[in-house]
């Protein structure tokens, strides 16, 4: 269970900075900034029911992974933040560092 919590709140992580860029509009300022709160909030609580049974580098570090990728990748899909082969190579740097994470568990 406290992997599907890991996953949640790395899914949540990936919301709020949204939540940032949607409050930077003044027509979706409060709108945005009471969404970033409340999955940060959201994020950080299904985190801290993770280490109870995971250590705490490795939920960090996932927790962070799913967020920093999910977010570049809603940056370049949904608000056209710039692409290059060398920033996609960084994802996936991130992503093999999280699972080789895992895999050593």
């Amino acid at each position: 269970m406290a992997w599907l919590y890991l996953l949640g709140a790395g899914v949540l992580e990936i919301g709020w900075p949204i939540g940032l860029k949607m409050s930077q509009s003044p027509e979706t300022r409060w709108t945005g900034i009471a969404l970033a709160i409340a999955l940060l909030a959201g994020s950080g609580f299904l985190l801290w029911l993770a280490q109870r049974e995971i250590p705490i580098g490795t939920a960090y570090a996932v927790w962070t992974g799913i967020g920093a990728a999910g977010t570049f990748m809603v940056g370049v899909m949904i608000y056209g933040d710039p692409t290059s082969l060398a920033r996609y190579a960084g994802v996936a740097l991130i992503i093999a560092g999280v699972a080789a994470l895992k895999l050593a568990h």
